[in-house]
């Protein structure tokens, strides 16, 4: 069975938990045929086709950006605060040893796992028009809602897979079969093409679906608001994406707008059509889930940008999550974390004694534990997400629930305060800056000699295992552009210009990819 048969097929299974409904189809990349998927003679007739049909695209690309933990192997191994235990795959990461034999490197550098997801948008926008003929309950809105979410889910994935590697073919339409053997795009191509489709879709999406929002109101597919948020992409979501585009083009006047509109919009989703208020949280809501407000447990309004495992619905899973990586006993019955981050990186990030995440609590005497768990011992156990399903766990084998969070409202604020702070808007990015940080027990002062240092030290506290870490460096030392050695290949010292320049700061492509398509070449620094 393929690669894409399986990714397509947990899709399935994740999908038909969460909203409780019959098949979807992966016919188009899929190579064997399924006696529980529908068929193309039966599928894309009806609307509960053209709800089956969307959802997978959502369980495509979230397998992609999950499978082999890569999210968090990519984001937050090179250069970032992480730890090895004994995994030499994961060493290599660490290492920048990216082209290194190893089964997972090997995997996660396939980049055809996130074309399966494009290619079931693509499926999607050029056939769900189909069933609007056919059953008069999908109305002209909800097509084009649907449809508007599938273009939000490719120019998503095609802006995850440039931030990989850069140049990436550019495909617009649906194939069967096989891939079409397409060379590399510009990555300014593919990300202009991003833009626009997010755009488009962001005046079509509604801010919530199934309750009071005017652009939609009334049941989404015969649910609620409580029964969608975070789950299906918003207008928020678009905008979200469209700044952190701009951002990674070092457009921030861009970047400014579409984050202030993401800003200006939050009331949109306040204690709205009875879901959990979308708002800054503080430590206890953040990594406790008090009040079951974590963007991390299951699915909730302030998951703006991800993708949930909802326990309650089964779809708890022990791959695709940083706890398989970090936690240990007592957590989960497991002697050692694969990774960990150090005393000394915990000291040097955590700098005042202040800040709730880690820190000594000056009540017990005691190291807080929001953060880091035996902070006294050779290993502590980084336990920031713990969204564990303890019935299900046999053995050494745990089931984890958290989500996979790619923005959140302060992930987003601390983004603004970027773009303004790289603006010289001075004062506007440090109220941002602290808004951020608000419930995190300190501020920053207008005597902050550095604010944009301050800014992206505050991003590595905050989004510490979240995957941002490599992203940040890239864009904090494109601003910065420092003369220093950065880098080294075959041992020739690089500044991080000419890191970038030589394509360093992406991945590898997978020989895999390279040999199925002799159009597509490998990136200079890894050739």
């Amino acid at each position: 069975m393929n690669k894409e048969n399986r990714f397509c097929k947990t899709a399935v299974a994740i999908f038909v938990l969460l909203i409780g409904l019959g098949n979807f189809s992966c016919k188009k990349i899929d190579d064997v045929q399924s006696t529980r998927l529908s068929t193309e003679e039966t599928n894309w007739k009806t609307l509960e086709d053209a709800k089956a049909n969307l959802l997978s695209v959502y369980g495509l690309l979230r397998s992609a950006t999950v499978a082999d933990n890569g999210h968090w192997l990519m984001g937050d191994l090179r250069q970032g605060d992480f730890t090895i235990t004994t995994r030499a795959d994961l060493k290599a990461i660490v290492n920048g040893q990216l082209n290194a034999s190893y089964p997972v490197i090997n995997r996660i550098t396939n980049w055809r796992r996130f074309y399966a997801a494009i290619n079931s948008a693509s499926l999607f926008v050029e056939r769900a028009k189909e069933i609007k003929q056919l059953d008069p309950r999908y109305t002209q809105l909800n097509l084009d809602v649907d449809v508007a979410q599938a273009r939000m889910l490719r120019a998503f994935a095609y802006f995850y897979m440039s931030r990989i590697w850069g140049d990436v073919p550019l495909l617009t339409s649906s194939h069967d079969g096989e891939f079409i053997k397409l060379s590399r795009t510009p990555q300014q191509k593919v990300l202009a093409f991003a833009t626009n489709e997010l755009l488009a879709a962001a005046k079509v999406v509604p801010f919530r679906y199934g309750g009071t929002d005017p652009i939609m109101p009334g049941l989404y597919y015969g649910a609620n608001w409580p029964s969608w948020n975070g789950i299906v992409f918003t207008r928020l979501s678009a905008y979200i994406l469209l700044a952190h585009i701009a951002a990674w083009q070092g457009n921030y006047i861009d970047a400014a707008t579409y984050s202030k509109f993401v800003l200006d919009n939050q009331s949109t989703q306040y204690f709205v059509d009875g879901a959990n208020p979308l708002d800054y949280i503080d430590m206890n809501a953040l990594t406790e889930n008090q009040n079951n407000y974590s963007p991390f447990a299951y699915k909730r309004a302030n998951l703006m940008v991800g993708f949930p495992f909802e326990a309650g619905n089964g779809l708890s899973t022990a791959n695709g999550h940083l706890e398989q990586l970090t936690l240990a006993f007592p957590f989960i019955p497991k002697t050692q974390p694969e990774m960990f981050v150090s005393k000394d990186t915990i000291i040097r990030a955590f700098t005042t004694p202040f800040d709730l995440r880690f820190g000594v609590d000056p009540v017990t005497n005691l190291y807080r534990t929001n953060y880091f768990y035996g902070f006294e011992s050779e290993r502590p156990i980084f336990n920031k997400v713990k969204v564990i399903y303890p019935s299900n766990t046999s053995g050494n084998v745990t089931l984890f629930s958290s989500s996979m969070v790619f923005s959140r409202m302060e992930e987003i604020t601390l983004l603004r305060a970027e773009a303004l702070a790289v603006l010289g808007l001075r004062d506007e990015a440090l109220t941002a800056l602290n808004r951020a940080c608000a419930l995190r027990g300190f501020s920053f002062t207008t005597a902050t000699p550095d604010l944009v240092a301050a800014i992206f030290q505050e991003r590595r506290r905050e989004l510490m295992g979240e995957g941002w870490r490599w992203y940040d460096i890239i864009r904090y030392n494109r601003i910065k552009n420092p003369q220093t050695v950065f880098a080294t290949k075959n041992g020739t010292p690089m500044t991080f210009k000419q890191f970038e320049n030589a394509g360093g700061i992406y991945w590898p492509v997978s020989q895999d990819v390279i040999n199925a398509n002799s159009s597509i070449t490998q990136n200079p620094y890894w050739q």
